[in-house]
């Protein structure tokens, strides 16, 4: 539990800070994330040897076969990719629509999971997965009714 509460509450502080300094600079996504990156490796660079095996089988500088290696990229490519896609959502909406949709794709993945898969879904899941969606609903509903009423009220000025 105390290991959720610490990734919940520096998940939401990452995603704040994301938005703040995208306005705070007048940076677009792939601008933040150009500088952002090289400032994460260095910090990882100080940090892996202390987690991974750094020589020796299957160690960082060890033996690599040719589908690890490819593996190591698609991975690299696809969390640049997840990175760029936080900081466009959270740049051009907010933080809360980006857990939005967090969840929105995770529920999508479950119903896959069962559709495509026929991997069992429970009922717990069922119901989790219809409060979930009706959440998200409910939060779109909201959104843009404030978005009408700024409308409205923006139109009615003189």
């Amino acid at each position: 539990m105390v290991f959720a509460t610490l990734g919940v509450l520096v998940t939401s502080l990452y995603q704040v800070w994301v938005g703040a300094k995208q306005h705070e600079l007048q940076v677009n996504s792939m601008q933040l994330l150009y500088y952002q990156a090289p400032m994460s490796s260095a910090m990882l660079l100080f940090i892996i040897p202390f987690f991974e095996p750094v020589f020796g089988e299957g160690g960082i500088f060890g033996p690599w076969t040719l589908s690890a290696v490819i593996m190591v990229l698609l991975s690299g490519i696809i969390a640049f990719m997840v990175n760029l896609s936080i900081y466009w959502i959270i740049g051009n909406t907010s933080p809360v629509t980006y857990n939005m949709f967090g969840h929105f794709k995770f529920c999508i993945t479950l119903l896959g999971g069962c559709l495509l898969f026929k991997d069992p879904l429970s009922v717990n899941q069922g119901l989790g997965i219809l409060c979930t969606l009706l959440g998200i609903l409910a939060y779109t509903h909201f959104k843009l009714s404030e978005q009408e009423s700024n409308k409205s009220k923006l139109a009615q000025r003189p």
